[in-house]
């Protein structure tokens, strides 16, 4: 411009370097990371491991959550309630027969059983049991005593073929189901002995957790589990969700996922190896970091590594904070460039320049750093 403008070469040569110096967006180019980095280091200090920055966003643009309800919702530590002998079956039978079974096993409901059984038959000599058979989301197989012996859901006894469950005890499940226990049918051969009641005691800050999310926009949760259907109803009611999906296996879980994703951003929260498809399918997989199992925890993009439900509020309302954060260092590095642009190229002095260019990348770093100061509510 220096030639038609009549300039020597050495304006023209200064006032080219004004402008691309004003032009350098140092600003814009650190808007974003530093959020970022910010937001990460602050959500590390409270517990939450977020695994980079795109889960970090992600997490503010939720607007429905899945749970799964044992180990995530519930504490994960389920107690024997219920004993219910069938069909002259004693109680010692029944319990001598699930726990010689359910050893074997490293389930939740299955170290329960055991645990109390163990307690009640105080040392009594329990037959061995051998050949586990893992029937997905339905129960297990063993075999005691040279016969085969069942434990698990009533879904189990329809696949698997023998004797029919009974209707007497099919009211019997029926009845502790809708009480909120899941149940455990034991069958040994073609006779039952009968059904254990369980119940796994809701986590005491979920129902606050789940009012803190919905009061920083979730607009839907849904809580999908393995469990009864009426069980899993009976959970949801008492802590405030808006639905419960049960009697899910691990495929439909990520069939759920997948609806939900349509609808909108929707993150899944869970601890266990059956969550981990899921977790993989929804916009941000979130897992519960001590308890959650090595294959959710390699899964999820977001760790709650103290185990606390009540981390879940406060990394999304984090994650919400940095994204206005960086629409705020967004704005502000454009409007300087778009102010700076035009005023070098009518004369303003490459000090001055300067001086706001780096200016304006110093608050744009400093607005960022206030992220390590976001408090929880």
């Amino acid at each position: 411009a220096w030639i038609p403008l009549g300039e020597t070469f050495a304006e023209g040569f200064y006032r080219a370097m004004a402008v691309l110096v004003a032009a350098s967006p140092c600003a814009l180019a650190i808007a974003t990371p530093s959020a970022v980095l910010s937001g990460v280091a602050r959500a590390g200090r409270g517990g939450v491991l977020v695994k980079g920055g795109g889960p970090l966003e992600g997490l503010g643009t939720l607007t429905a959550l899945a749970f799964d309800k044992t180990g995530t919702l519930t504490e994960g530590t389920p107690r024997v309630t219920d004993v219910r002998p069938y069909g002259g079956a004693r109680e010692e039978e029944l319990l001598a027969t699930a726990v010689a079974v359910e050893q074997l096993s490293d389930h939740p409901l299955a170290g329960a059983v055991v645990r109390f059984g163990r307690e009640r038959l105080d040392g009594q000599v329990l037959d061995e049991a051998h050949d586990l058979q893992s029937i997905t989301g339905r129960g297990v197989r063993a075999a005691v005593g040279g016969e085969p012996v069942y434990v698990g859901k009533d879904d189990l006894f329809d696949e698997v073929g023998g004797a029919p469950l009974p209707a007497e005890l099919r009211q019997e499940v029926e009845e502790l189901e809708t009480s909120g226990r899941t149940t455990v049918i034991v069958r040994k051969g073609d006779r039952y002995l009968g059904v254990l009641g369980l119940m796994d005691t809701p986590r005491a800050q979920a129902a606050g957790v789940v009012e803190r999310l919905r009061r920083i926009g979730i607009e839907r949760m849904v809580m999908i589990s393995g469990d009864n259907q009426r069980v899993a109803e009976a959970v949801a009611r008492e802590l405030g969700l808006d639905e419960a999906r049960g009697d899910l296996l691990p495929d439909d879980k990520v069939e759920t996922v997948q609806a939900l994703r349509k609808e909108g951003p929707v993150a899944m929260v869970g601890d266990g190896v059956n969550d981990a498809p899921a977790m993989a399918n929804a916009t941000v997989g979130i897992a519960m970091g001590a308890a959650g199992s090595d294959v959710a925890l390699e899964t999820a993009d977001v760790a709650l590594m103290a185990d606390e439900l009540g981390h879940l509020p406060f990394a999304v309302g984090l994650s919400r904070q940095t994204s206005r954060i960086i629409r705020q260092n967004l704005w502000l590095s454009l409007g300087m460039v778009a102010f700076l642009i035009p005023a070098t190229v009518f004369g303003l002095n490459i000090g001055p320049a300067v001086a706001l260019h780096e200016g304006s990348t110093l608050v744009v770093v400093f607005n960022a750093l206030r992220l390590l100061a976001y408090g929880d509510e």
